[in-house]
């Protein structure tokens, strides 16, 4: 089981590769860090006129373009190298996800559509206090009006990616029957949004406190465990290519650099310690690489495997980033650590990656459970 770069697909690449160089350099992440709402509208809308990236992966009968998850991976990976400013990850991969794979046909057709057309932005609320990736995580509570379908949800939400922009939430919550999944609108009555002081300033998170929201039921009340399970494997898989993606930027632009920066007489990239640290870096990228992809394959095959091959992605990838952004810092010198070279972004993308999703400690042991050991 191998993930194919197709013509088509590397066509693709090249295509994102060049847009984003066009409107997410370093400078233009700057500043989109330090804004308000902490990424461009315009480019949102432009994405989805100019490339239909967030329609990728939605099927044609929700207006979107019908492809995989591997062109979606190959826009992930690119997004990844810019540090790009948007809510791609929690739209793309976390909400359009927990539509598709609960099955409402009726939520799908009236969210996707939106999605698709980049009129919509969405997110996914699981989180809660005791920061828990795991079923007894949830505690917000879901309670049905008497006489109608809507329900209302008290309690909150902590680390939303996206949360204070988003326009539609997919809220996890515990009914009678369990845990089921909600969609609210998050400009109605009874949701409070607060953004998030976080490390990594290129990804937003937010606190949302729901205080009697209204709220729909999305596919079936009490089997709202199964569908998050399947949410985030995919996740998973997508950050890991994201993390391969900003990985193999680091490593390049650190090789850019000892070929110039001369010390002694000589460019440090000729000394011998310096390679061996950047034959390391190189390994654990292709390393991560082949972790990521293969993860990628099993979700557009819909294998069996993608539990298991999802949770070496993800405990891999995160390792390996953080260690070479880590290393590029100290091959930069004094340059590498001050806040105008971009080596402290590429950190802080890789520090909040890795516990994104769950840390790599929680995936090896889920690991070990999916493989009974």
């Amino acid at each position: 089981m191998t993930l194919t770069f197709t013509p088509e697909r590397e066509e693709l690449r090249t295509v994102v590769r060049k847009f984003f160089a066009t409107h997410s350099s370093e400078a233009q992440v700057r500043t989109q860090m330090e804004a308000a709402s902490g990424f461009d509208s315009a480019l949102w809308k432009l994405m989805a006129e100019q490339i239909g990236v967030q329609s990728l992966a939605i099927p044609e009968e929700y207006g979107g373009a019908g492809f995989g998850f591997a062109e979606l991976a190959v826009v992930l990976e690119e997004a990844g190298r810019v540090l790009l400013c948007a809510p791609l990850f929690s739209t793309t991969v976390l909400a359009t996800n927990a539509i598709l794979l609960s099955g409402d046909a009726t939520a799908a057709e009236t969210h996707l559509p939106g999605i698709a057309e980049g009129r919509t932005i969405a997110s996914l609320a699981i989180l809660e206090e005791s920061d828990h990736w795991t079923e007894d995580g949830i505690v917000l509570r879901a309670d049905r009006e008497p006489g109608t379908t809507t329900y209302v949800l008290t309690g909150v939400k902590e680390f939303v990616l996206d949360g204070a922009d988003a326009d539609l939430l997919i809220v996890a919550a515990r009914t009678e029957t369990g845990v089921s999944l909600f969609t609210v609108d998050a400009h109605e009555r009874g949701v409070e949004t607060t953004a998030l002081a976080t490390l990594d300033q290129t990804r937003r998170q937010a606190r949302i406190d729901f205080a009697g929201a209204p709220a729909q039921l999305l596919g079936s009340e009490g089997d709202g465990w199964r569908v998050l399970q399947g949410v985030l494997d995919i996740a998973a898989a997508a950050l890991a290519c994201e993390q391969v993606g900003g990985a193999a930027q680091v490593l390049e632009a650190t090789v850019d650099y000892v070929k110039t920066r001369q010390q002694f007489g000589r460019q440090i990239g000729s000394f011998q310690a310096v390679k061996h640290k950047l034959a390391d870096m190189l390994v654990e990228l292709e390393s991560a690489r082949s972790a990521a992809y293969f993860a990628c394959a099993a979700v557009e095959s819909s294998s069996p495997e993608v539990p298991i091959a999802a949770s070496i992605a993800k405990s891999y990838c995160s390792t390996a980033y953080y260690h070479i952004a880590a290393e590029s810092i100290q091959l930069h010198g004094g340059i590498g650590f001050t806040w105008e070279h971009p080596a402290h972004l590429y950190f802080k993308r890789a520090k909040g990656s890795e516990a994104l999703l769950g840390s790599p400690a929680y995936h090896r042991e889920l690991i070990a459970q999916r493989l009974g050991i």
